[in-house]
């Protein structure tokens, strides 16, 4: 019978692991399995805890960074200014080379254009293509 709550919370933890997406309760299910198997051979409440607990431990600590690390090669998380170049713009006051107002996801940016004799219209969408200081950089629809 403990094996079979084992076997559940184990179950219940890894599938639990998919609305996380941390890989903690992927570790903390698996060793709950590993307690089963324990519990399956014959093994006292006290001695599953033990495994429970060592293989916690050993997979939180030792296989889930390398799992991490391995998973995110090669992974590039772009942040703040970064994160807008290649995103859709709205010119809200015409953008020349003497400046100009783009809407980014509802937020007003000084802009220039990416050509320096580029005329945006207000109206137009256009690409961030970079973001210099606290001016985007834009280019219109190809």
């Amino acid at each position: 019978m403990v094996a079979l709550l084992w076997l559940i919370a184990g179950v219940v933890l890894v599938a639990a692991e998919v609305i996380s997406g941390e890989l903690v309760l992927l570790m903390l299910g698996v060793a709950a399995l590993g307690a089963a198997g324990a519990a399956a051979l014959g093994a006292p409440l006290a001695v599953d805890a033990a495994v429970f607990a060592a293989l916690s431990l050993g997979l939180v600590l030792g296989a889930r960074p390398a799992l991490k690390r391995r998973l995110m090669r090669g992974v590039e998380l772009r942040t703040n200014a970064e994160a807008l170049i290649g995103k859709k713009a709205f010119v809200e006051s015409t953008v020349s080379s003497v400046g100009g107002l783009v809407l980014i996801d509802g937020q007003s940016w000084s802009a220039r254009p990416l050509s320096e004799d580029e005329v945006l219209r207000a109206g137009e969408t256009v690409t961030v293509m970079d973001i210099s200081g606290a001016t985007a950089v834009v280019s219109g629809e190809l």
